[in-house]
């Protein structure tokens, strides 16, 4: 094996397949990078046996070939390189030769053969969607997905595709996130499936805000990001998802509307004495034209309101305020509509406009009498 590559894009490419590089692995080979050099491009695929990301680019290749090389190791090398263009091959005993104008490296290797195979990914559907899209969906969404191993199926999202329209919803207990989009020039055929939310964080990493496209491929067991040059292959989650629509109250009795920013500064600054020594709901009161906002910590006190349009009795009701806070910042709109029943019914956040493209909800905390 012997190639030269640019070195800017030589980097960019290791930093991603580093992504799905184990970091601690009893398998040192999980710790690496397969680097494979083939007729006119590198292809470095990084794989922890639930993540793999392959990216490829382009390079003069002299003799193609293979070797996994540590990918912490790897990458601080070619960082440090003080030139353009790269040169690396790979001598007996699998020792790797890296040199960039005065400087030259050899680092011990693994064979390519020893590298774990990915699987592949046997597409049964296959959905188009713009990657400026998909990243804004992704984080308007993603942080709602659960980190409790006990309920697995519950830190992935569920992705549905139906009439050309493509929902996303995460849940972890205590909030649900929706987002909705028309996708334009497609025909999504009716299916539903589950991603790891690790394996979504990493597709938002990997795209872009430019116009270009992603191609979402649904295999029996595993699901492919192609982006680019680059492929995601994540496992799918299996199990029953929460029955959201059912979970969702319907014919909330009062709908109060509000500028999101006024209320998102309120709810910061009465959560300056919150943290995680100190953790405390924020107390609401709604009424007509405002809402109220308290805190009360053993660092002190704090209070303060937001404008609202609308009319409501006085209604009480505690919220988490980064639930709260996260939901409001995730909504893709100026103005938001805020849905309350009662003061232990969930609290729904969604659009103004009648449009349904996007609903948070969160439940309520129990508040204490200190907290009143």
């Amino acid at each position: 094996m012997k190639f030269t590559c640019e070195k800017l894009l030589l980097l960019t490419a290791i930093l991603t397949a580093s992504r799905a590089a184990a970091t601690k692995s009893p398998v040192a080979l999980l710790e690496g990078l397969l680097i494979e050099a083939q007729e006119e491009c590198i292809k470095i695929t990084g794989y922890d046996l639930k993540t793999g990301i392959i990216t490829t680019v382009p390079a003069e290749v002299e003799k193609t070939g293979g070797i996994v090389l540590n990918a912490r190791l790897f990458g601080e090398i070619i960082r440090k390189m003080p030139g353009q263009y790269i040169t690396i091959s790979m001598t007996s005993g699998y020792i790797a030769l890296i040199s960039c104008e005065l400087s030259e490296f050899e680092i011990l290797g693994s064979p390519s053969s020893d590298y774990p195979e990915l699987p592949t990914v046997d597409g049964q559907e296959t959905i188009e969607i713009s990657q400026q899209l998909l990243k804004k969906m992704i984080s308007q969404t993603n942080f709602a997905v659960s980190d409790n191993e006990s309920r697995p199926i519950y830190t992935g999202a569920l992705f549905e595709a139906e009439d050309g329209q493509l929902t996303i919803v995460a849940v972890d207990g205590f909030r649900l996130a929706i987002r909705r989009e028309i996708i334009e020039n497609s025909e999504i055929r009716s299916c539903s499936f589950i991603v790891p939310g690790t394996a979504l964080g990493e597709v938002e990493k990997i795209v872009s805000d430019e116009d270009g496209m992603v191609n979402i491929t649904l295999g029996t067991k595993h699901i492919m990001f192609s982006i680019g040059d680059t492929m995601l292959i994540a496992r799918r989650l299996e199990g029953e998802f929460l029955n959201y629509k059912s979970s969702i109250p319907q014919n909330s009795k009062y709908q109060l509307k509000t500028e999101k920013i006024e209320l998102i500064e309120a709810v910061e600054r009465v959560s300056l004495i919150i943290n995680e020594k100190m953790k405390s709901p924020v107390r609401c009161v709604f009424s007509d034209g405002v809402v109220k906002l308290y805190s009360a910590t053993a660092l002190g006190k704090a209070s303060d309101e937001c404008p609202l349009e609308g009319d409501c009795e006085e209604l009480e009701i505690g919220l988490n305020d980064k639930y709260l806070l996260d939901a409001l910042k995730a909504a893709p709109a100026e103005y938001v509509t805020l849905e309350l029943s009662t003061g232990v019914t969930p609290c729904v956040i969604s659009p103004i406009d009648g449009k349904n493209n996007f609903l948070y909800m969160i439940l309520p905390v129990r508040l204490k009498a200190y907290e009143s």
